[in-house]
């Protein structure tokens, strides 16, 4: 255990700062202040009360089936064994539940989802074929942020005990307590600093370091590749992602957000935002709670600058949603609120989402099928920030801002006062920057195994060449590659300039066609196409077409040249007006390599990327 030793002024000056740090100097009189004072709510800002209608859904600690959660003081949450232990003895209970494994972790846990429905079913195929809706409720793919998990078991059990059976009339419910199952148990009190409870909390980050809320596009953990997979077999219709937020202080104890109307699935926005939101809203507040538009502060330090909409790409929950056509909630308690507050947010919202999502199962599938067979000509590939005309108001809290005698920078300290921030300028990243034409498919050869095997993770249907074909097709040339300074998720991204071209080309049998016109077609696009910023190729995954492996010597490439130029009068004009340029000419290297690339035996696949598009 560390001891802090802090010159006299600067501690002083700690302590006026800090009121909840000079409580704990006084009550520890000589002690040292050691680094195990420095956790929870001695240095969080100050914590709102909060009572509510949704505490009557809690049981007492000594009812039979109250879950781990209720028994510890609504302070705590259950360990991977603890809590299947628990769902174990439930799913017993009742034939109305069946717990599956989507696969293993990295360390060999099952990653287990429970499957409630009304008829009992837990064959995949069987549950589509009856035509209930089905909400997929993920908790814990941050394992640090694990409210939905501890709302779930207590819902499950009011759905085989309480009064809430008739939730699986029009719905069923599909239920992963923990997504990232080997970060949920990398579990300890320092994992979270900036988040009120539970008491010990999982890492961020998967067992090999990944973040899984950045894994949805490149597909790398086995854990993101079993969460495809089951999404492909159990085909949900509603996909909700809990999480728990950082950054400002707010009144909203539960914010959630989706997919923005200039997205790639306007008509699942438009039911989301018009039928699923107001009924949330309605519930929360019914039952005491403060529910928020998922929205960023665009200065911590100053929040009459405004507050961002997201509308993200499909490395995330939400904007991978929106991409495939399957309406995402990204939710995000607020890290400052008691647990027991953001626990019940969740479970009201949960119940909520099947009740409504049961009356409008009609309306829901109509919007996701309009989504999935829409095929816009123009798919936008990034977005560019634009000021919304109106502004919006924000249940905020009061802050100052204080000289800190630690950074020497202004820093901003809440004092848990509510305040409304009127009428506060709105920015949102809905202006198309870059766009393409739709292909009508794409082609990649068979070498490219890794590519093609993620894309089929994904579900994106492909044929396979059964014989060598010649086709005129678009190609791009890549050029000024930039590649990360350093790895991110585990690789490395590269950026690049993409030229397309048109050329004539065999392809040989088993050659890989993707064709747009697909359910996933739009996933495909934001896939393949170069300039897309979560594109395979940005990922890495076609790195290799970077590096050059044939070289020529000087001894050879000097009297290639004096050939060329003998031979060809036009080539000879051409270097002698690249001469021209004064960095060019001063370079004996790259006017010995201009030659080399307009010699036979340049390499003639170097940077040209090997996804191949048939126009329309």
């Amino acid at each position: 255990m560390r001891t802090w030793h802090l010159a006299p002024a600067i501690l002083g000056a700690l302590l006026t700062t800090y009121p909840a740090l000079a409580q704990t100097a006084n009550e520890t009189a000589q002690t040292p202040v050691v680094a195990s004072d420095f956790v929870n709510d001695a240095i969080l800002p100050p914590i709102i009360q909060w009572q509510g209608k949704s505490q009557a859904l809690l049981l007492s600690p000594d009812a039979k089936w109250a879950t781990p959660f209720e028994r510890n003081g609504l302070k705590t949450s259950p360990n991977y064994e603890d809590t299947m232990a628990w769902l174990d003895k439930l799913v017993a209970q009742s034939p109305m539940l069946n717990k599956v494994s989507l696969g293993k972790s990295p360390q060999g846990r099952d990653i287990w989802m429970i499957i409630a429905s009304q008829s009992g079913i837990h064959d995949p195929a069987a549950l589509v074929k009856e035509g209930k809706p089905s909400v997929l409720v993920q908790a814990g793919i941050h394992s640090g942020e694990i409210d939905g998990k501890d709302a779930g078991m207590m819902l499950l059990r009011d759905i085989v005990f309480g009064d809430k059976a008739e939730l699986l009339d029009g719905a069923n419910l599909l239920f992963v307590p923990i997504f990232s199952v080997d970060g949920h148990e990398r579990s300890g009190q320092y994992n979270r600093v900036n988040q009120r409870g539970p008491v010990d909390m999982g890492w961020r980050t998967t067992a090999t370091n990944l973040n899984l809320n950045r894994d949805y596009a490149k597909a790398d953990s086995p854990e993101m590749q079993h969460m495809l997979k089951a999404i492909n077999t159990w085909q949900p219709s509603l996909y909700i992602d809990v999480h728990v937020t950082d950054g400002i202080d707010y009144q909203y104890d539960l914010t959630f957000g989706y997919n923005l109307a200039q997205g790639l699935s306007p008509a699942s926005f438009n039911w989301l935002d018009s039928q699923l939101k107001p009924a949330l809203y309605q519930a929360l507040e019914a039952q005491d709670h403060i529910p928020g538009e998922l929205v960023f502060a665009r200065d911590n330090r100053d929040m009459s600058q405004g507050v961002s909409l997201w509308n993200p790409s499909p490395r995330f929950s939400n904007g991978y949603g929106d991409a495939r056509h399957l309406p995402t909630i990204l939710v995000e308690n607020h890290s400052l609120k008691p647990y027991e507050q953001r626990v019940l947010a969740t479970y009201v919202m949960l119940e909520q989402t099947l009740k409504t999502i049961g009356e409008q199962a009609t309306k829901l599938k109509a919007a996701v099928e309009q989504d999935k067979y829409r095929y816009p000509n123009t798919v936008t590939l990034s977005w560019k920030e634009e000021q919304q005309a109106k502004g919006r108001d924000f249940k905020g809290i009061e802050y100052e801002l204080e000289q800190s005698p630690i950074s020497g920078d202004t820093v901003v300290r809440w004092t848990g006062k509510p305040k409304l921030y009127s009428n506060l300028p709105v920015m949102s990243n809905t202006v198309p920057d870059i766009t393409t034409q739709r292909p009508k498919a794409y082609y990649i050869e068979p070498q490219w195994q890794e590519v093609i095997e993620r894309l089929g993770t994904h579900g994106i249907r492909m044929t396979r060449l059964e014989k060598p074909v010649t086709l005129t097709l678009g190609e791009y040339q890549l050029t000024e590659p930039k590649f990360g300074k350093k790895d991110y998720e585990g690789r490395q991204r590269v950026e690049t300039t993409p030229q397309l071209h048109k050329i004539t080309k065999e392809l040989p049998a088993g050659t890989v066609k993707i064709s747009t016109e697909q359910p996933l077609g739009d996933l495909a696009i934001l896939l393949l196409e170069p300039a897309s910023r979560d594109s395979l190729l940005q990922w890495g995954f076609f790195n290799p077409i970077f590096t050059r492996t044939e070289y020529i010597e000087e001894y050879a490439i000097e009297p290639l040249a004096a050939k060329m130029l003998a031979e060809n009068p036009k080539l000879a004009k051409e270097f002698e007006q690249a001469l021209k340029d004064k960095d060019f000419a001063a370079d004996p290297k790259a006017r010995l390599r201009w030659f080399y690339q307009r010699s036979p035996y340049y390499d003639d696949a170097y940077q040209k990327y090997p996804v191949l598009r048939l126009e329309q």
